[in-house]
């Protein structure tokens, strides 16, 4: 099965561990760069109060949904042996999601001072910060709204403005020439 799997979709796979092998190359500078366990301390403080790494939780039960999905395709007279076996598999690897989490406060580690990412922690980690986290992506979606009739606004009273002052300076070019304007272009 596994190998059936491997030929179906041998480019997914070969194009996933030249991506891990990237990430692994990458990753080692960072690896042997020296932090300070404080310094990665306030790292992990700081990534856990602005919820970094929240966003990748779904990846292992979404990979596993598919996986049962694909799988329970192929022959649906399996699908709750291949269910509660991805289930199995899945639940093997949930401890490498701390991997994570550590890869990530190494990087914050070397972007943030150990004070820089003590004070994120204690403004992320207050009422005002975790308000910011809450209710920030509404309010900048907001704003971009508001931008977008900015904009739109500005953009008309540009075009109408320009239109405007060339009409004038053309109608005043024509006059001094006794000659009308060839074109008007604020109407």
């Amino acid at each position: 099965m596994v190998s059936f799997l491997y030929r179906r979709n041998k480019a997914r796979f070969v194009a996933a561990a030249l991506v891990f092998a990237g990430l692994g190359w990458a990753a080692a500078p960072a690896a042997a760069q020296i932090v300070a366990p404080s310094h990665l301390q306030a790292a992990q403080r700081a990534i856990a109060a602005i919820q970094a790494t929240n966003q990748f939780d779904s990846f292992l039960p979404d990979t596993a949904l598919e996986l049962k999905n694909e799988l329970s395709q192929r022959d649906p007279n399996l699908s709750g042996l291949i269910s509660r076996t991805v289930d199995e598999q899945a639940m093997l690897l949930v401890p490498r999601r701390a991997d994570l989490e550590k890869e990530v406060a190494r990087i914050y580690a070397r972007h943030f001072t150990e004070t820089e990412l003590n004070e994120m922690a204690a403004f992320y980690g207050s009422s005002t910060g975790k308000k910011l986290l809450r209710e920030g992506p509404a309010a900048m979606a907001e704003s971009v709204g508001a931008y977008d009739i900015w904009r739109q606004g500005v953009a008309q009273d540009l075009g109408a403005g320009v239109g405007k002052a060339l009409d004038a300076r053309l109608q005043a070019g024509a006059a001094k020439s006794s000659k009308p304007p060839a074109l008007r272009f604020g109407q």
